[in-house]
């Protein structure tokens, strides 16, 4: 090999090692903290749910990082040099269906037929609604009498290797807790009822080393929204609680969807701590720079003002219908404004209107938008005009005309473009659900468990978009996770998944 070309090798090889270990030394650092706010956390004053909760989130943060650092370790120890903690034996009172897996073929390569001499016997704790069940998976030892050789079938792969759950029991936790949002203290007293206690520290190992392995597939579902041209994006709050402040602070959880019209279907929620523009500028990969370019389709969206910088590089802003109709709505209910009961005569012409074009095509959309729609939005506008000018400054009429007249252009996009939505109820509709989970929304100081959360409720809303059953659609995916090849990722996604 030429001196040089192998000096480049090492090069690469020795700064390949130096991000490795950099990145082990901060996962290191973050499951350091992470320790010290778990025995923090037993001595601060939460009330018994938030203490639960908290310690739940702990744990799983803990199964997620070590389940990086052993995933970036360049070397491993060997099985009888890491001591492995022993596992309970599984209640002998629960069902057990038993699954042989056997050599294809039972002729030695020397031509004499093996001789089964024994079985390994692996049990694994399942779950339906309800009911567990064990499943004993049997692989039979076969010898060559002639050669000494011993056979046995390969060892199931599985996302929790040598764990005790199996695909089944890992997406009845996921879907309770992310889309039931059921806390895993809850699901262990579900559990117990069923007839076995799974302790909730156990729980949460299962779902921080669930979150590592769903990780690469939201990536791609992130990914193929950004192929597409609209977007839909809108946030809300989340309770966030910070061990050592013993209070929680307000963090956010973003939302972007494809819009109703689009045939590919997918929702990905964005955990972030705060509520700044620069995390959506992020997702949609907006730099200011020109030297990579970021998304620049249509966005959606109401009128927070985090999202104006992306209206600046090179993203077109589409307003919401909705929220302008929502000022006069207020109006008329709290007032019983005149000029607000006007306005909805108007807005509801155009929602008519919008409810008749829903399923046509995105030409035929676009040909009655502007030859009725058109029309009645050009009357709104100069109606709104004219009553602009007798309302004083400052009133809250003046407040709801000014909120229209000031974003008309992009009120009105969607008279330009068939495939624009007339409003974001579509995205807020896919956010609506998170609110009932709210009280269960208490996260550790760490961005890790929001996010955790926010990667599972993205396939798991994502397949109820696209007409799955969650459950159906998540055990499938941790089935084949282990063995699907990386480059065909995207076949998992909800939209293209087909149950195996």
């Amino acid at each position: 090999m030429d001196p040089q070309e192998l000096r480049e090798r090492l090069r690469k090889a020795d700064a390949q090692l130096a991000f490795h270990k950099s990145i082990i030394d901060k996962l290191t650092h973050e499951n350091a903290i992470l320790k010290r706010l778990k025995f923090a956390a037993k001595s601060e004053v939460y009330n018994a749910e938030q203490k639960s909760l908290l310690e739940e989130t702990l744990d799983t943060d803990l199964a997620a990082v070590a389940a990086e650092i052993e995933a970036l370790q360049a070397t491993r120890s060997s099985p009888a040099e890491k001591q492995q903690p022993k596992r309970e034996k599984l209640p002998a009172n629960l069902p057990r269906r038993e699954i042989h897996h056997e050599p294809e073929n039972t002729t030695c390569g020397c031509g004499e037929t093996l001789q089964r001499i024994g079985e390994d016997v692996a049990e694994k704790l399942d779950y339906q609604p309800g009911v567990f069940t064990v499943e004993r998976h049997i692989r039979g030892k076969w010898v060559c009498r002639c050669c000494e050789k011993i056979t046995q079938a390969p060892v199931p792969a599985h996302v929790i290797d040598k764990g005790v759950p199996t695909a089944g029991l890992l997406a009845q936790v996921l879907v309770a807790k992310y889309l039931d949002h059921l806390p895993l203290y809850r699901q262990e007293a579900i559990f117990e009822r069923a007839g076995h206690v799974i302790a909730r520290s156990t729980l949460a190992q299962w779902v921080g080393e669930c979150g590592i392995q769903l990780q690469p597939l939201v990536d791609a579902l992130a990914a193929e929204l950004l192929r597409h041209g609209v977007l839909h994006a809108d946030e809300t709050p989340v309770a966030m609680l910070k061990p050592g402040a013993g209070k929680t602070h307000r963090a956010y959880l973003w939302s972007y969807c494809t819009t109703q019209f689009n045939p590919i279907q997918g929702v990905v929620f964005d955990f972030a701590d705060s509520r700044g523009g620069q995390h959506v500028r992020d997702f949609l990969k907006l730099s200011a720079t020109s030297a990579k370019p970021g998304w620049g389709g249509k966005l959606v969206t109401d009128d927070f003002s985090g999202y104006k910088a992306c209206f600046e590089l090179g993203v077109t802003e589409v307003g919401c219908m909705a929220h302008a109709r929502r000022k006069f709505h207020e109006l008329w209910v709290n007032h019983g404004s005149p000029v607000g009961e006007q306005a909805l005569k108007f807005f509801a012409t155009l929602y008519d209107l919008e409810r008749e074009v829903a399923r046509a095509g995105s030409g035929t959309r676009l040909e009655l938008r502007r030859r009725r729609s058109r029309p009645v939005a050009d009357a709104l506008h100069q109606w709104m005009r004219q009553q602009r000018q007798k309302i004083p400054d400052g009133s809250a009429t003046a407040k709801a005309i000014d909120y229209s007249l000031r974003r008309w252009d992009a009120l009105t996009r969607f008279l330009e473009d068939g495939n624009l939505p007339i409003d974001n109820n579509w995205v807020e509709n896919r956010i609506r659900p998170i609110a009932l989970g709210r009280q269960n929304w208490l996260f550790a100081g760490s961005l890790r468990a929001g996010k955790r959360a926010a990667a599972a409720m993205s396939l798991i809303h994502s397949a109820k978009l696209n007409g799955h059953d969650p459950y159906a659609y998540i055990r499938d995916v941790l089935t084949r996770l282990p063995t699907h090849p990386a480059s065909r990722i995207e076949e998992l996604l909800p939209h293209r998944w087909q149950q195996s």
